[in-house]
């Protein structure tokens, strides 16, 4: 019996262990979660002007000799994969990594550590994702886009619903599609729309890779705290039923203990 509460004291004291890792790790998720959404909600204006904008353009006759808006038979597609940096964030990194398993045959550019390892590429951060490094690879894929090298560039990333509700999702961003705007009237492009967009494209494309790099980690750091609350509310279910437990079986063995000193007297 002695053997028994030893077992159960150790396995308390590994799942308090525990629970007291999983508590840190929330706290953690939540002092950050108010810096990311708040970073998360003005990336979402930006892209909605980023995004408005580039429909007024492309809403003008002229602007279909771009390169950008021409359609052509998606043969060879590439991907933007925006994942964590760590794990413990319940299914924020599975569910991206499920959406990217639809398309095996798209060339995959990850975005946080988790991705990269995934797709076996070189480290980067998605928490820390700075604009500059967007519009250096969005020069990169314009000009190969312009080039014809690729078909298609998508991004996979996470929508943020709500602290509780996270989902992965795929944004296509080239080739651009025709607006349906009421075209350009009104409005004054210099030198021409065309150029314009021409130019203009490459920023609205490291603008919504920035975007949702941000929505992304906001999601991350939601999904995260959700994951922890629960495993500290597991933890500590177990340890109750733990103590419990251990309680029965060293109030039994007492109960021995007692038996055999009274059988012991008898004698």
């Amino acid at each position: 019996m002695s053997e028994n509460t030893k077992a159960l004291r150790v396995r308390i004291k590994s799942v308090t262990s525990t629970m007291q890792l999983t508590n840190a790790m929330g706290l953690v998720a939540s002092s950050k979660i108010r810096r990311a959404n708040e970073a998360m909600l003005k990336g979402r204006d930006y892209a909605s002007a980023l995004e408005e904008t580039a429909a007024v353009l492309a809403s003008d006759r002229e602007c279909l000799k771009s390169p950008y808006m021409k359609q052509r038979e998606p043969v060879k597609t590439k991907i933007i994969v925006i994942a964590g940096d760590r794990g413990l964030a319940g299914g924020y990194n599975a569910n991206v990594f499920r959406l990217a398993a639809e398309y095996p045959d798209a060339e995959m550019i990850p975005i946080g550590k988790r991705a990269c390892e995934r797709f076996d590429k070189p480290y980067n951060s998605s928490e820390h994702f700075s604009f500059d490094e967007a519009a250096k690879l969005a020069d990169e894929l314009c000009t190969a886009f312009a080039n014809e090298e690729f078909d298609r560039l998508g991004i996979i990333s996470t929508k943020y619903n709500s602290v509780m509700s996270q989902e992965a999702y795929i944004k296509w961003i080239l080739p651009l599609n025709k607006g349906d705007k009421k075209g350009t009237a009104g409005m004054i492009f210099e030198p021409d729309c065309l150029t314009v967009l021409n130019n203009v494209v490459r920023e609205y494309v490291a603008g919504i890779i920035t975007v949702c790099a941000r929505e992304s980690f906001a999601s991350e750091v939601a999904a995260r705290r959700m994951a922890m609350d629960s495993a500290s509310k597991n933890a500590q279910q177990m340890i109750n039923d733990l103590q419990l437990e251990y309680n029965r079986a060293r109030q039994g063995a007492i109960t021995q203990e007692i038996t055999e000193i009274v059988a012991g007297s008898g004698n």
